[in-house]
């Protein structure tokens, strides 16, 4: 095992070669997965720590979840100027992956009877209008009437302050919703995701990744489950009226 294992770091060593100016978290995970299909996500992050840990002589942390060898090291003019090989910059916007994960909370997380997306300012205020609403509702015939609504916020930006701006407006949602999720890009760094996932296991918030990259196969992952809990009446019943006409219940 020791060995396999060995052979695998020196792989990944090799292809981080090919990345002058630095390679991310995410992308060293990839590039595993790709040669070895068989590791999980758990295995593939925990590899990368234990990469980094074993190689301090040949790996520099440039910063949260970006790494470079540190041959190339003297090469990097800023740490905010990082690059793949091809130095593709990624053109899409937030407002493309609302309808995939609105699909994602009807069909994966199996807690709404009706989703869709939503975003702007449709219920009222931007703090207030979730970029994704669900609602589970019992049927007419049932002895004991149910609605609860599911609410998600998307961000495709990896800054520090955009992340912790989307978890304020998640925490918001609290206000209304049964259960509030996060959807955050699987390329903001480990540190990062680390740190906002503990924040929303703190709060009874889902947190999930995703591909920033690709609308049409976004990968959505879930880190955890939100936690389901009784939102304030007075705002549930302000924000269900509009809801509930948007969705025609």
């Amino acid at each position: 095992m020791a060995g396999e294992r060995d052979n695998k770091m020196d792989f990944a060593l090799k292809e981080m070669e090919k990345y002058r100016d630095g390679i991310k978290f995410s992308e060293i995970c990839k590039i595993m997965k790709k040669e070895y299909p068989e590791m999980t996500q758990g295995s593939l992050y925990g590899f990368v720590r234990d990469l980094y840990k074993k190689h301090t002589d040949k790996i520099v942390k440039l910063s949260t979840g970006l790494y470079i060898l540190k041959i190339f090291d003297q090469n990097i003019v800023s740490n905010n100027q990082i690059s793949s090989p091809n130095n593709s910059k990624s053109t899409t916007t937030e407002d493309e992956f609302y309808q995939p994960f609105a699909d994602f909370l009807d069909i994966a997380l199996e807690t709404c009877t009706s989703v869709i997306p939503l975003g702007g300012n449709y219920l009222g205020d931007k703090w207030g209008t979730p970029d994704v609403v669900g609602v589970f509702k019992t049927e007419r015939g049932d002895i004991e009437q149910t609605i609860e609504i599911t609410t998600a916020e998307i961000k495709i930006e990896t800054s520090s302050a955009a992340l912790i701006t989307a978890f304020g407006q998640a925490c918001a949602y609290k206000l209304f919703s049964h259960r509030v999720y996060l959807v955050i890009p699987e390329q903001s760094g480990e540190e990062a995701i680390d740190r906002i996932d503990s924040l929303c296991i703190l709060f009874g918030i889902g947190l999930i990744l995703f591909n920033k990259d690709d609308p049409k196969e976004p990968n959505f992952q879930i880190k955890n489950r939100a936690q389901k809990s009784m939102p304030d009446i007075p705002y549930f019943n302000k924000k269900i009226e509009k809801i509930a006409k948007k969705l025609n219940l």
